[in-house]
């Protein structure tokens, strides 16, 4: 009899799975279609513009974590948080400043203005609990109008400014379309953090490849020192190794033979090391009362109300920590792209960045590091090849671009539709069983 059932138990877990990553498992499919299907895509350029793009929109994709855990669903409001880092460059700039101490600046103002905005982003998702995403894409849109009257008109209206100054229209009244941040070495914002140290791509790997195995070596003594309650995963932990073995066998080969990886364009040590702090700080934060709290508000309002957590007080602090964290994401951003498209360049980051996490396998009411970072490699993957496969395909690359919007849009829909389909799954389940 057991044996009659274990197939359809194995079925039924695969099946799971497949249901549970459905949506990552699309964007592999959709890139490894692109490399089939496109000629002229070479492995140096596609690495080369998928590391430029995970150093761009990691940061920003990270910010979206710490809201999830705290019951807040996916934050689209970052927007706001894009606009104040937005804010803090413009202000930068206007004053001519540049360099390392320019971007130390615009990180400062950002982290004022980002809190502040996220502190009232917080009051309004109180006053709307249950319906929080919806909120944000509303506050957003709200954001943005209150962003454009600020640039539009008051910027030269009631805030007089030289019509002479380069970020100025010619008639004096509001701020161009477009601002060029000036590379850093000119005085400017450009390459300002990226350019502080770079290495080769190969080496790149090698230090991931090394970090993946200490981590999960570290990782594993430490849960075997802290007892039972902290069981190493063994299928995960000979994963881990084993990629890390890969990246290394690849660096190394690159490095012996002179490979095409050789080719890959340079990698920004500092922004990595930005990424990687705000991996630390979002898994440290987690073991703190205050991350507690997050988990505890998140998983049950009203018992952790009961229990004497202030709930309101919590989910505030979620909120402004992740729009400070994607004000200073969109300053990663801007650098790296070099001007600032001063009313669109924010439109955007929300839904790519919710739909990045997505893709990495998290849902609305679970994130972690891991879905960051996967879904970012897979959603640039998908952007980089669909120009590619239209013009494969269609002879046309714009119908690409028309189709990776669709795509943002779809897993969206998808992963919220996956969502309640789920959570009216259990209901009915626990009302059977009641």
């Amino acid at each position: 009899m057991g044996e009659m059932l274990r197939p359809q138990t194995e079925s039924k877990n695969v099946g799971q799975w497949l249901l549970d990553n459905i949506v990552t498992l699309i964007f592999v499919a959709f890139t490894l279609f692109g490399f089939f299907v496109s000629e002229n895509v070479s492995l140096p350029f596609f690495l080369s513009e998928l590391s430029s793009r995970i150093f761009r929109n990691t940061f920003l994709v990270l910010s979206l974590i710490i809201p999830v855990l705290a019951g807040l669903g996916l934050n689209f409001g970052i927007v706001i948080g894009a606009m104040s880092g937005q804010i803090a460059i413009s202000v930068v700039r206007y004053f001519e400043l540049g360099g390392i101490p320019g971007l130390l600046y615009a990180f400062v103002i950002a982290f004022f203005v980002a809190a502040l905005c996220g502190y009232f982003t917080g009051l309004l998702y109180n006053k709307t609990r249950g319906q929080e995403m919806i909120a944000s894409l509303i506050v957003g849109y709200f954001a943005n109008g209150v962003y454009q009257f600020l640039f539009l008109f008051v910027i030269g209206v009631i805030i007089a400014v030289p019509a002479t100054h380069p970020m100025i229209k010619p008639d004096g009244i509001g701020i161009r379309m477009t601002v060029d941040l000036v590379p850093a070495k000119s005085g400017g914002l450009k390459y300002a953090l990226d350019d502080i140290w770079t290495i080769p791509f190969v080496h790149a790997l090698l230090v991931v490849a090394a970090g993946i195995i200490i981590f999960t070596a570290v990782r594993w003594w430490l849960n075997n020192k802290r007892g039972e309650s902290y069981r190493n995963d063994r299928g995960s932990a000979i994963g881990s190794v084993l990629l890390g073995a890969a990246l290394t066998a690849v660096s190394v080969y690159a490095l012996a033979t002179g490979s095409q990886l050789m080719m890959v364009r340079r990698v920004p040590v500092v922004t990595g090391l930005l990424i990687v702090a705000l991996c630390f700080f979002t898994v440290l934060i987690t073991k703190t009362k205050l991350g507690q709290d997050f988990r505890s508000a998140g998983f049950n309002q009203h018992v952790s109300q009961v229990s004497g957590i202030n709930v309101d007080q919590t989910r505030i602090i979620a909120t402004m920590i992740s729009t400070v964290l994607a004000a200073w994401g969109q300053i990663i951003y801007l650098q790296n792209m070099g001007t600032l498209n001063t009313y669109n360049a924010h439109t955007q980051i929300g839904m790519f960045s919710v739909a990045s996490l997505l893709v990495g396998g998290a849902s609305t009411s679970k994130a972690n590091i891991k879905n960051a970072i996967f879904g970012t490699i897979l959603f640039n993957s998908m952007f980089i090849m669909s120009p590619e496969i239209g013009q494969s395909l269609f002879g046309q690359a714009l119908l690409g671009e028309y189709f990776r919007t669709f795509m943002v849009y779809g897993v969206i829909g998808l992963a919220l539709g996956l969502y309640v389909w789920k959570a009216l799954k259990q209901q009915r389940a626990a009302s059977l069983e009641e």
